[in-house]
C-alpha cells in the first residue's frame, strides 16, 4: 500500500555524476529478471539491531520471580544480565537474489533458471560499530565491483580456487556467506565474526512489520521494470512496494548500480529515522513482529544464532545518535576494461580501510549519493551528538567541537571526496540525475 503526499521541491544545484557502472538497457522481461536479483539488505541492519532491542525489551519488562533455592534452602543464583557486547563490531550483511523457497512472484519457471541455490549478493553491506560504541558505519560494496576473489571452501566441501578478478556479486553463489567475508576481509583488513543473508520474503515482511517507510521523491519515480510509478513528494512504502523501491535501478539516478545504491541510502535513513524518533522502539508488537520475521527470513552464521548475541549487538546500537550513523558507498571508478562494471580507486579505499581498522571515527567530505539530494523541506532530526550541517551540494564541513566534548574525544578521519553518502539525520530525497 502506498500512500502520497503532495510537496514543493526545490531543486538543488549540483554538478551531474559520471555514470559509472551503468548497465546495459535491455529487453523489459529480461531485465525484470535481472532486477529481480537486488535484494533489500538495507534493513538488515534494523533487522539485527531491533530484533535484539525486542528480546531485551521483552525480557526487561517481566516481573520480579519467585526465588529459587536448591534442597539445602540454598539459593539459586540466575545468570548474569546481558550488557551490550563488549567491544566493537563487525557484521556483514548479504541480500541474495535467490527465488529457492521464495513462491508467490519468484516461483515460476523462469526465475528460478535466473537464480536458484545459494544465489548473488547483490546488495553487501558491512556494519562497523566503533570499540565505544558512540559510532557505526555501513558499507555498501557495489555489485559490479570487479576486485581479486581469495579461494573459498564450500559449504558442503571442498574449495574454489581464487581469481585475478571476478565481480563482487558472484561470491555468494561461489562458496555461500563465508565466501563473501572472506572477501570483505581481504578488501578492508578487517575482521569479520557476524554474517547473515536476507530473501526477497524478508525485505517484505520487515518493511511490513515496522509499518512503512516514508521516503521523499524530488522527481517522479517511473520505473516499469519493477513496477513503480510514483509521483514527487513524500510516499509511505510498505511490502512489495518497498521491495520494488530499493531494487529500481532506471527510476533512479543515472540508471546505475552506484545510483541504487544512494537511493537505498535514503531509504535506511528514513528508516533509521523511523525507529528511533517513530515509536517503533516503544511498540512491542511491532518490536515482536520484527524480530519474529528477522528469524524467519534471515541466515544467520553461528556467530549471530545466540540470542543473547544479538541482544548484545542491539545494545551497543541503541545509544548511538543519528548523526554517528553514516553509509557510505566503497569508492570505486569505471573499469578500464569494461564501462559497466567497476574498480576501487585505492587510494581512497586505503584511506577508509586504514579508518575502520584503526576504528577511528569518520566524517564524509564528498557528495550525497548521485540519486539523492537534501531535502529542502527538512525539519531538524534531534541527535546524541554534534552533527555536521550540510550545505546544498552535499557537502559535509568539518564541525565545531562540542563545549562538552572530552578532552578524550577523537578528531573524526574526513574521508576523500570520492566516498559518497550520508548520515541518519541527513533527509534526503531520492532523484533524477540532472
Amino acid at each position: 500500500m502506498t500512500t502520497l503526499g503532495p510537496r514543493r521541491r526545490d531543486r538543488l544545484t549540483a554538478a551531474a555524476p559520471t555514470r559509472h557502472g551503468q548497465l546495459r538497457k535491455s529487453h523489459p522481461v529480461a531485465g525484470v529478471f535481472r532486477l529481480l536479483g537486488i535484494a533489500l539488505a538495507v534493513v538488515l541492519v534494523a533487522a539485527v539491531s531491533v530484533g535484539g532491542v525486542a528480546v531485551w525489551q521483552v525480557t526487561s519488562s517481566i516481573k520480579s520471580g519467585v526465588k529459587l533455592t536448591d534442597s539445602s534452602g540454598k539459593a539459586v543464583q540466575p545468570p548474569p544480565e546481558i550488557g551490550a557486547i563488549d567491544g566493537g563490531v563487525n557484521l556483514l550483511l548479504a541480500g541474495t537474489d535467490t527465488r529457492t523457497g521464495q513462491g508467490g512472484q519468484f516461483s515460476n519457471k523462469a526465475d528460478q533458471a535466473a537464480s536458484s541455490g545459494a544465489g548473488n549478493n547483490d546488495v553487501t553491506m558491512l556494519l562497523h560499530i566503533s570499540e565505544d560504541h558512540t559510532n557505526a558505519t555501513v558499507i555498501s560494496f557495489p555489485r559490479d565491483l570487479m576486485i581479486p576473489i581469495p579461494a573459498c571452501p564450500r559449504p558442503n566441501g571442498g574449495t574454489v580456487g581464487a581469481t585475478s578478478v571476478a565481480m563482487f556479486n558472484t561470491t555468494l553463489s561461489r562458496g555461500g556467506i563465508n565466501c563473501t567475508v572472506l572477501t570483505v576481509q581481504k578488501m578492508t583488513g578487517l575482521k569479520i565474526p557476524f554474517a547473515a543473508t536476507i530473501s526477497f520474503d524478508g525485505v517484505i515482511g520487515m518493511s511490513d512489520a515496522v509499518g512503512g517507510v516514508t521516503v521523499c521523491l524530488a522527481d517522479p519515480l517511473k520505473d516499469p521494470y519493477v513496477g513503480l510509478d510514483l509521483p514527487a513528494g513524500t510516499a509511505t512504502l510498505q511490502g512489495s512496494d518497498a521491495l520494488a523501491f530499493v531494487r529500481s535501478r532506471h527510476g533512479v539516478g543515472d540508471g546505475s548500480d552506484l545510483g541504487r545504491i544512494s537511493n537505498q541510502q535514503v531509504f535506511l535513513s528514513a528508516l533509521s529515522r523511523k525507529l528511533t524518533s517513530g515509536g517503533v522502539l516503544g511498540n512491542p508488537v511491532q518490536l515482536y513482529s520484527i524480530a519474529k520475521t528477522a528469524a524467519n527470513n534471515m541466515e544467520l552464521t553461528d556467530g549471530l544464532s545466540n540470542p543473547s548475541t544479538m541482544v548484545q549487538i542491539a545494545l551497543a546500537l541503541k545509544d548511538i545518535g543519528l548523526g554517528n550513523i553514516t553509509f557510505l558507498q566503497y569508492p570505486t571508478a569505471s573499469d578500464p576494461s569494461n564501462p559497466n562494471r567497476v574498480v576501487p580507486i585505492a587510494s581512497s579505499a586505503a584511506v577508509l580501510n586504514a579508518a575502520l581498522v584503526a576504528d577511528k571515527p569518520i566524517q564524509l567530505s564528498g557528495q550525497i549519493g548521485r540519486a539523492a539530494e537534501l531535502d529542502p523541506n527538512a525539519t531538524a532530526v534531534p541527535s546524541a551528538s554534534p552533527t555536521p550541517t550540510p550545505t546544498k551540494g552535499g557537502k559535509t564541513p568539518t564541525p565545531t567541537p562540542s563545549p562538552t566534548a572530552t578532552a578524550a574525544a577523537e578528531a573524526p578521519v574526513v574521508l576523500p571526496s570520492t566516498i559518497t553518502g550520508q548520515t541518519a539525520a541527513q533527509q534526503t530525497c531520492s532523484k533524477r540525475s540532472n
